[in-house]
């Protein structure tokens, strides 16, 4: 039996370019996003804040960083 091409099986995440919705989710809708910030948020939300020239927290919680570093990366263009 002949092995099915890759092609035949769009619905594998690997293939997609765009896996999704349930890639994306809104900060308010994360089980742990009262938990403090991660160690690579906090990183990268240093970095964006200085480039902004804004006052880094690092107080914030996991959906409060995300939604810090989304607001920054619009104010300073970056990874976008």
């Amino acid at each position: 039996m002949a092995k099915p091409s890759q092609d035949q099986h769009p619905e594998n995440p690997k293939r997609d370019p765009e896996p999704g919705s349930n890639t994306v989710k809104d900060p308010d809708d994360w089980t742990t996003g009262e938990e403090r910030m991660t160690g690579a948020q906090a990183s990268y939300l240093k970095t964006l804040s200085e480039e902004a020239g804004e006052e880094f927290d690092p107080a914030l919680t996991k959906a409060e960083a995300s939604r810090q570093i989304d607001a920054l990366q619009e104010k300073t263009g970056r990874g976008r």
